[in-house]
This record gives C-alpha cells, sequence and structure tokens, in this order.
C-alpha cells in the first residue's frame, strides 16, 4: 500500500478518478439489511408457525371455534394453489422448506394424535345410597359432644 503522506498534490487529485475496485455485489451488500430474516421472511414464518399451532392445537377439539380454526388451518396447508403471495407452497419455499416434507410430517402427526387419543370412559351408574346421619355433633363453644337423637 502506498503511504498518501510521500504523494504529492497531483498524485492525489488523479487518484481520486481511478476506477474502483468493488464489485456491485459487495457496494450493495452495504446497503441491504444486517439482520438474519427480513422482516417479509419473519411475517411469513409468523404466519406458517400460526397455522401449525392452529392445526396441532384444534386437531382434536370439540367446541365449534377449535373447529373452524383446525379447519382453516387443515384447508391452508393442504391447498394446492401458488397463485398467492402467502400460500403454504410459496411461504415454504422462500423459508426453504419443503412443503411436501412439512405436509407429510403434519399429517403423520394427526394420525398419530387420533389414534392415541384416549377413548371415553364408560362407567356404570349405580343408585345413590342415603347418608347415614351422624349420632353425634361437635360443639364448637364448649368442644364437648353432644348426641344427636337418631330420629331427628
Amino acid at each position: 500500500m502506498i503511504n498518501e503522506a510521500s504523494l504529492s498534490v497531483e498524485e492525489k487529485i488523479a487518484s481520486l478518478f481511478q476506477q474502483d475496485t468493488l464489485l456491485p455485489a459487495q457496494f450493495f451488500d452495504t446497503f441491504r439489511r444486517k439482520s438474519h430474516l427480513d422482516p417479509e421472511k419473519r411475517l411469513m414464518l409468523a404466519v406458517l408457525e400460526d397455522a401449525i399451532t392452529c392445526f396441532q392445537k384444534h386437531a382434536s377439539t370439540r367446541d365449534s371455534r377449535g373447529k373452524a380454526l383446525f379447519r382453516e388451518a387443515e384447508e391452508w396447508i393442504f391447498a394446492d394453489s401458488n397463485q398467492w403471495l402467502f400460500s403454504f407452497d410459496n411461504v415454504c419455499e422462500l423459508l426453504e422448506f419443503s412443503p411436501k416434507y412439512v405436509r407429510q410430517g403434519l399429517t403423520t402427526w394427526k394420525q398419530n394424535r387420533l389414534t392415541s387419543r384416549r377413548q371415553p370412559r364408560i362407567s356404570r351408574l349405580s343408585h345413590r345410597r342415603a347418608r347415614k346421619k351422624p349420632a353425634f355433633i361437635h360443639s364448637r363453644k364448649r368442644g364437648q359432644r353432644r348426641l344427636k337423637a337418631a330420629n331427628r
């Protein structure tokens, strides 16, 4: 490297008009975002995470709201359309996931979840026996026991 102090004024001026040895990719890298994921990718990751959470959380729910959330997530995950920017296939491909692999994993998870779900227990009902009344009552004031008449 040449020491700038040893250069004359004419040489310093001439060096201003020399070509840069910087590639365009190196120049534009200085303007790129420094975060690991761009905000758009973070949004897509959040959408994918929410859909998978709804799918897993409400897979075996019985209330209507949970069923609707599960159905909506399942329709989005298993849709064949790539035309929309936030379709499942596009989101997975932009995040570098295999859509087919994620679908296969969720299908396997759902089958395992539904087969391992506990079957409802059937209990035999018996008639209730009448409770016997206690033969004595504790007196809280004096700390003594008083006998109670059995037929009262």
